[in-house]
């Protein structure tokens, strides 16, 4: 992980400087360059972990759910998932304030600690005689408020380094979110090993199993996380140009500090960056939810071929954008960051615009059990559930195809695989362009002020989407299909590129805007 960090290190902060030279010391000692860097690599491994804690547990959620609780149902499911979101919209502008004013390892210790506990409390939900549904609930939610350190995270490093480090390093913390997100289930596969029964330990009532190994994992890396953070992280704060600010976070002032700027934050920029983060993140979530119900729709796969296939593209989706992160920060040196996020832009409407059905040749209709094996239906739970029901049960009988109770699957023509592929590609190369530029800008927008508050807003912004994507598509791909419910989001993007054209001109740095330095 702290590799990821190297080339921004390797910068210089202004012009040709090295360590030793008169230039540098005037501006940063070396001492203070290395702090400052360790500091950001430890939020590095923050941001990992953090991704980590949601993902690891997303494929056994379901049938956990269903050992502890059996009136747990595919509507409560959906909540479940839905609870991460919520808690980590709450939070992140409670810390985010929280940080603004007092030193920022406060927040992000109290956070890691309620993950922790949250984590150690979803180990727990089969003790309680009745409602364990509402525990496990409960414990989502709470590992989400704590994911909400992610603005604190952001603000510290945007406020930790200069302008010309800033893409990179938000390159390198949006990589390393990514990474969490890849590994996350990787790590609950290889505890699959320990199996349902596992172990138990009767002196606590601690069963270690495929469902709670993660989860304790999970809490064991927080504990680490927060000794870390206690004896490495260090309060730094740098103006655009890379100069040491006073700071209410800095423990120790120096007589070198020079003072933050003055002059006021482009409100309208402000909000133009947080309504197009919002639709950035709302279009990948409705794109990551609808994958298993259109294969499983367009192609006749199993349950256990879509679990297979699907997982497979997602995965290769989560390389190509950690590549894409990597990739961008020589990209965004050559063309900027506003040419990026409106590229970002139009390669998603296009992977959109090539995702529409055409042609003469229609999926296959599946006409029994259409209750039962229907994948979309009307609850996020419902299309969620496919991801967990066993590929074994009634394998041999499974009807395939697309529901004939979806009655556009009659006149609605198929969606080529080659299409759905060259699809994905597009918006894995679109989705994280976007998200990288959206917040290097918003950060560079908001210039050597306190972030935190703002950065709040943004991932609150964020989480927001992530609960309403999956709710849209679900709703109108099952009613309308895919033609109304990609056409709409052709349009989504269309209006959103709209919105960046008319706010282009405004979306520059705060320094630049007040005439300090030369864009």
């Amino acid at each position: 992980m702290a590799s990821l960090g190297v080339d921004s290190e390797q910068e210089p902060l202004l012009g040709d400087r090295t360590p030793g030279s008169r230039e540098w010391d005037i501006i940063e000692t070396e001492e203070h360059y290395k702090s400052r860097w360790r500091s950001i690599r430890i939020l590095y491994l923050t941001m990992f972990l953090s991704s980590v804690g949601f993902s690891i547990v997303i494929m056994s959620i379901w049938p956990y759910l269903q050992k502890i609780d059996q009136t747990a149902d595919a509507s409560f499911l959906g909540w479940v998932i839905a609870s991460f979101s919520l808690g980590q919209m709450v939070a992140s502008p409670i810390f985010g304030l929280w940080s603004n004013y007092r030193p920022r390892k406060e927040p992000l210790i109290v956070s890691i600690f309620i993950s922790v506990a949250a984590n150690c409390l979803y180990a727990y939900v089969h003790v309680p005689a009745s409602h364990n549904k509402y525990y496990m609930l409960a414990a989502r939610g709470l590992v989400g408020f704590g994911a909400g350190n992610v603005a604190v995270i952001r603000s510290y490093i945007a406020g930790a380094t200069s302008l010309q480090e800033r893409t990179s390093s938000m390159a390198n913390t949006s990589a390393c979110q990514a990474l969490g997100f890849i590994l996350g289930p990787v790590f609950q596969t290889c505890f699959a090993l320990i199996g349902e029964k596992g172990v138990t330990w009767d002196v606590i009532k601690l069963q270690i199993n495929m469902y709670t190994a993660p989860v304790l994992l999970g809490a064991f890396m927080g504990i680490l996380n927060i000794i870390l953070i206690l004896t490495i992280l260090r309060e730094h704060r740098v103006d655009d140009s890379g100069r040491q600010c006073k700071n209410i976070n800095f423990e120790e002032a120096s007589t070198d500090e020079v003072q933050v700027p003055q002059g006021n934050i482009d409100q309208i920029a402000v909000v133009a960056t947080n309504v197009l983060f919002f639709v950035i993140l709302f279009i990948f979530a409705l794109f990551e939810t609808i994958v298993t119900p259109l294969t499983m729709d367009m192609y006749a796969w199993t349950r256990e071929q879509a679990v297979l296939y699907d997982g497979i593209i997602l995965a290769a989706l989560g390389v190509e954008a950690v590549i894409i992160f990597m990739g961008i920060k020589l990209l965004s040196k050559k063309i900027g960051e506003r040419a990026l996020l409106l590229g970002g832009l139009i390669i998603i409407w296009v992977g959109f615009f090539v995702l529409l059905p055409w042609g003469n040749q229609f999926p296959k209709i599946q006409w029994e059990d259409l209750h039962n094996n229907s994948i979309p239906n009307t609850t996020f739970g419902e299309v969620i559930i496919t991801l967990w029901k066993s590929p074994r049960e009634d394998h041999s009988e499974e009807p395939t195809g697309c529901p004939v109770e979806q009655a556009w699957c009659l006149y609605t023509p198929m969606i080529h695989l080659a299409q759905f592929l060259i699809s994905a590609v597009l918006v894995g190369i679109g989705y994280p362009s976007c998200n990288v530029m959206s917040y290097t800008l918003y950060s560079k927008i908001l210039g050597p002020n306190p972030q935190g508050v703002y950065m709040g807003w943004l991932t609150a912004s964020g989480s927001a989407a992530r609960i309403l994507g999956p709710v849209f598509i679900s709703q109108v791909y099952t009613a309308w299909g895919p033609r109304w419910a990609f056409s709409l989001v052709c349009g989504m993007v269309v209006l959103t590129i709209t919105l960046l054209g008319a706010v282009y001109r405004r979306l520059v740095a705060f320094s630049v805007r007040h005439g300090r330095i030369q864009e």
